[in-house]
């Protein structure tokens, strides 16, 4: 919606200000609605539109906001000035400019919850689905607290997958420059000496040549190769047939299949206790799980017993036909399903499935990196041992 600058007089003195509208006549609407006398409206130009540099909203900023948000209203505060207070001093200008955004939407009448469904890349469904659980029941502080927690919780466990995979990364990468350069620098230092002697390479050597020529003659295969493979990927992963076969194959995978399942248990069972403790329906609160699972499989899954739920059954039931999530997490929904305690058992598995992951993380971490050493030590052994055999060769001979 285009946004238009307007200036006006109060007592005596010239204050500038802006509104959105669709057109000059809707914001002079707008305006007389909040008793504000225009002296002129322009429409602002497209170059003062694209404004300052969009900085990227995190998730940090979001669980902020929210703990914030709770506070003020738990206080008694109006949502509007709320909402007025957090833009204005919101650290990333891109939020506090959204944040202003609902609030110019509440002012026109619109529910809180929405508003932020305007913004689905900030607020997404789970997020704007809560906050109308809340305002329709009238613990929107309350829900808002669980939301700020739950956030919390999942970048927590977001975190722990990202630490998996730094060490290793850090491994490979060491080990791809130090073949790297010992390809490039090293090795053509011996093959210059091992050509002056015209005597047959041993077989090792002789590979080892090849894949130096290889490094320094096509090196843009090197760099080329992994691009358009992580191209293809992309879009092999956009088609619907090639994410469920990746997602397939990434929760068979040895290792990290066990953690990527672990990890969706977590977020599953956290995702569905939390809308389920703030009164959203079950069906909508497992689509919602669905849609922010991560995982096509799962998605699936999750899906197909909604449609068994809607015929009658239990969750647990056509849960456990998919064999997506372990034994013991479908009986405790069972059982916390019979109990009518569902929220508060799924809040249980959660807890327990975070801690599971921490303990897959660091088991993760401590079978790679022996692994990683071994490999690299293999390599650079191999490089070394098949530079020395000819001089072992010629020494022989000698």
């Amino acid at each position: 919606m285009p946004t238009f600058k307007y200036k006006t007089t109060i007592n005596g003195k010239v204050q500038n200000g802006e509104i959105e509208a669709e057109n000059e006549q809707g914001a002079l609407a707008k305006l007389k609605q909040k008793n504000i006398k225009v002296d002129s409206v322009k429409k602002k130009s497209s170059s003062s539109l694209m404004g300052p540099k969009k900085h990227k909203i995190t998730e940090r900023d979001i669980v902020i906001f929210t703990r914030q948000f709770s506070t003020m209203v738990d206080a008694g505060l109006p949502l509007v000035q709320c909402l007025e207070i957090l833009g204005k001093q919101s650290d990333n200008p891109t939020f506090g400019e959204i944040i202003t955004k609902v609030k110019t939407d509440i002012e026109s009448g619109a529910n809180l919850s929405d508003a932020m469904r305007k913004h689905p890349k900030v607020f997404n469904s789970l997020y704007a689905n809560l906050v109308e659980a809340g305002e329709a029941g009238g613990i929107l502080d309350t829900i808002l607290s669980r939301l700020a927690a739950y956030i919390e919780k999942a970048l927590a466990l977001k975190k722990k997958v990202k630490s998996a995979m730094v060490y290793p990364a850090a491994i490979v990468t060491v080990a791809v420059t130090v073949v790297a350069f010992l390809m490039i620098f090293v090795i053509p230092t011996f093959a210059s000496m091992f050509e002056g002697g015209g005597a047959e390479l041993p077989g090792p050597t002789a590979i080892v040549m090849h894949i130096s020529n290889f490094f320094r003659n096509q090196w843009y295969y090197l760099l080329g190769g992994p691009i358009l493979f992580f191209i293809l990927f992309k879009r092999v992963y956009a088609t619907e047939r090639g994410n469920i076969e990746i997602d397939r194959i990434a929760l068979k995978l040895p290792v990290f299949g066990m953690l990527i399942r672990k990890v969706s248990t977590a977020k599953f069972s956290r995702t569905l206790g939390t809308l389920l403790s703030s009164g959203v329906p079950l069906i909508e609160g497992m689509d919602i799980c669905a849609r922010t699972s991560g995982n096509k499989i799962v998605e699936m899954a999750i899906l197909n017993t909604i449609e068994a739920i809607k015929e009658g059954e239990t969750i647990a039931a056509p849960l456990a036909r998919e064999n997506v999530f372990p034994a013991m997490v479908i009986q405790m929904i069972d059982v916390g399903e019979s109990a009518g305690a569902l929220d508060a058992m799924l809040s249980k598995i959660a807890d327990f499935y975070d801690e599971e992951v921490d303990t897959a993380v660091e088991g993760l971490t401590a079978l790679l990196e022996p692994m990683l050493m071994v490999f690299l030590g293999i390599v650079v052994g191999f490089i070394v041992v098949a530079m020395y055999l000819p001089i072992f060769k010629m020494g022989e001979t000698i």
